[in-house]
């Protein structure tokens, strides 16, 4: 018996669907239920071929389980392993090398010196730095965020310098990045799994959270949805998401990736809409499905993407 578990946290409409969702399906040998964990030994097997991880970024201990379980022969999606290397920063990097347009983006130091770290720790670093360079490269308004982080927190938008010191002065000791403001003229945000499904929906981040999936989208040209698809595979293929979303900013016709990191993104009925939960739900449910047939025994059955499979190992990467 083959069996697939989803491991999540305080969501209330996405889990339970998904496994009534696996099980309606009645495929002979699998089986889904919610993870069941009551011990954690090193090195042995979690008892489940599939796990789905929605919560893992916000408890290190279900992190440190996942992993365990991969090097057991789970597979586990998201890719424990690469959610816990990679970031925004680097993402927006990568996307500069396999063609995908997104905005023009520096890293920052942060604001306040690390713990247990002091002036000597930063002899590498220019003081002050390049500034005038800096804000003409971004310009402003500009976006003002942590180069690691989610669900909008620390995040600013900015007029001017002065708002720019001001906002950098509160960052503590996070390291930031400074991005140019990409002025759209539409918006969508999209669900990509097993890197080659793909559901676009309109969507408007100036709205509060439970308005921003737009009710009633407006026709949009085939020319532009092929070309948003083939960005969102292109660029889960890079970075080997297997349950992700991508947010695209149409500026000139051209679509810039805005958020592409969010590999437990949201699935709540109450905000995503009942169309957009179906498309989720059952495109999860078959994804897993896949997964779990695929299972092979101690083996390695994470996803990993082309980064690491081509351009890591001194191939080309080529997308």
């Amino acid at each position: 018996m083959k069996k697939i578990g989803i491991l999540f946290g305080q969501e209330n409409t996405f889990p339970p669907a998904f496994v009534e969702r696996v099980n309606s399906k009645n495929i002979d040998g699998i089986t889904a239920e919610f993870v069941k964990i009551d011990k954690v030994v090193q090195g042995e097997p979690s008892g489940y071929d599939v796990i789905i991880d929605r919560i893992s970024q916000d408890v290190p201990f279900y992190r440190a389980y996942l992993k365990n379980a991969a090097v057991s022969g789970t597979a586990v999606i998201n890719n424990p392993f690469w959610w816990s290397a990679d970031e925004k920063f680097f993402n927006n990097a990568l996307m500069t090398k396999i063609g995908v347009a997104v905005p023009k983006t520096v890293l920052l130091p942060s604001n306040q010196h690390p713990d247990d770290t002091d002036e000597n720790s930063f002899r590498n670093l220019s003081f002050p730095l390049d500034w005038d360079s800096i804000f003409d490269y971004i310009g402003f308004p500009a976006f003002f965020k942590p180069f690691a982080g989610g669900g909008w927190k620390n995040v600013y938008r900015l007029e001017n310098k002065d708002e720019f010191f001001k906002a950098y002065n509160e960052t503590g000791q996070l390291v930031m990045m400074l991005q140019e403001e990409i002025q759209f003229t539409d918006y969508f945000r999209c669900y990509c799994l097993d890197r080659k499904d793909v559901h676009i929906m309109q969507y408007d981040p100036k709205q509060p959270h439970h308005l921003r999936y737009v009710k009633n989208p407006k026709p949009v040209e085939k020319k532009l949805l092929d070309e948003m698809e083939n960005t969102v595979i292109k660029i889960n293929e890079a970075l080997g998401y297997d349950f992700n979303t991508v947010e695209l900013a149409i500026r000139d016709g051209v679509p810039y990736a805005i958020d592409f990191c969010n590999p437990a993104p949201d699935a709540d009925i109450h905000s995503v809409g009942e169309e957009n939960f179906e498309w989720i739900v059952e495109a999860a449910a078959n994804m897993a499905i896949r997964r779990a047939q695929q299972h092979k025994d101690g083996k390695n059955n994470l996803t990993w993407g082309k980064f690491v499979t081509q351009f890591a190992a001194n191939k080309s990467l080529v997308l």
